[in-house]
């Protein structure tokens, strides 16, 4: 195998290594949303579910973060 082959290869795992990381978040947000619509929960259940929303939107946008921050490397052939 060419190291542009194993560089590509590095690329694409690193692409669906963060595309899973952040469905797998996004999935988690959406069960917790639907559990809150269709439950009836008091209101300290309810602020717990918004504060852990908040830090799971940030979760995913630090993951999509380091992914871009990451990425410019990648393509230009520095493998860390």
């Amino acid at each position: 195998m060419t190291i542009e082959a194993l560089h590509l290869i590095s690329i694409i795992g690193f692409t669906l290594d963060t595309s899973g990381k952040v469905l797998v978040a996004y999935t988690t947000m959406q069960v917790h949303y639907r559990f809150w619509q269709e439950h009836k929960v008091d209101e300290r259940v309810f602020r717990e579910m918004r504060h852990e929303r908040r830090i799971a939107i940030l979760g995913i946008a630090l993951m999509v973060l380091g992914f871009v921050l990451q990425l410019p490397a990648k393509l230009n052939g520095t493998l860390f």
